[in-house]
């Protein structure tokens, strides 16, 4: 299945616009740098938890998004596990919309510990499932007879693209972690923190289930 310029384009724009919208959200970590940097007194320290943050939610990209990528099965079966993913994704929208509380866990972390904070605050809050319906759809596999060779090619191809989505999607999301985390460290301060403090759990649970949502569409329409 040969995609479109429009839609590849389409596609590609989500993986970066929900890299920026992760990256806003407060959840994904950018506050940590803030604290960082305060704590320490050291502008290295901000930038090094912000490296950290990003490592993290990589791999945990990485870690929802490879298991797809090695199923050869999407040969034959890319609709339904397209509509499988799509549901899954609002199956975790519709979950969090029902249970705003936040993973206990992730507060018995320690704070220097900010890869293993990332990783598990992404997994936990769907943010690699939102990108799958997305990267399943920039794959798009040929259902055709190809053998074995034809599979392990198609593999390499589709680990390939999962790898390039999960780093797209987390530059964007540093970016825009990093310059809210900047902002508020060298001009705006705590205060200012403490005034604007914004929760995106209802948008943050909707997205998910407007993902899934799209996913499905795109697995009926073929694209």
């Amino acid at each position: 299945m040969e995609l479109d310029t429009s839609t590849m384009t389409a596609l590609w724009g989500a993986v970066i616009l929900s890299g920026f919208y992760h990256g806003v959200n407060p959840g994904m970590g950018w506050p940590l740098a803030v604290s960082a940097g305060l704590m320490e007194g050291r502008n290295r320290a901000m930038a090094k938890a912000i490296g950290a943050l990003a490592v993290g939610h990589l791999l945990a990209m990485l870690a929802i998004l490879l298991p797809f990528s090695m199923m050869t099965a999407l040969v034959n079966w890319q609709k339904e596990i397209r509509i499988g993913a799509g549901a899954l994704v609002i199956a975790a929208g519709i979950y969090l919309l029902i249970n705003r509380r936040h993973p206990r866990f992730l507060s018995r972390i320690h704070p220097t510990k900010l890869v293993l904070w990332s990783f598990l605050a992404a997994m936990a809050h769907g943010a690699g499932l939102m990108l799958v319906p997305i990267y399943l759809g920039i794959c798009g596999v040929e259902t055709a007879d190809g053998g074995h060779d034809a599979a392990r090619e198609l593999m390499g191809q589709n680990i390939a693209s999962a790898v390039f989505v999960a780093l797209a999607h987390t530059l964007a999301m540093t970016i825009a972690g990093g310059v809210i985390a900047m902002a508020i460290y060298f001009y705006f301060g705590l205060k200012f923190l403490s005034r604007t403090w914004f929760n995106l759990d209802v948008l943050w649970a909707s997205s998910l289930i407007l993902v899934g949502c799209f996913g499905i569409y795109l697995a009926f329409e073929g694209h």
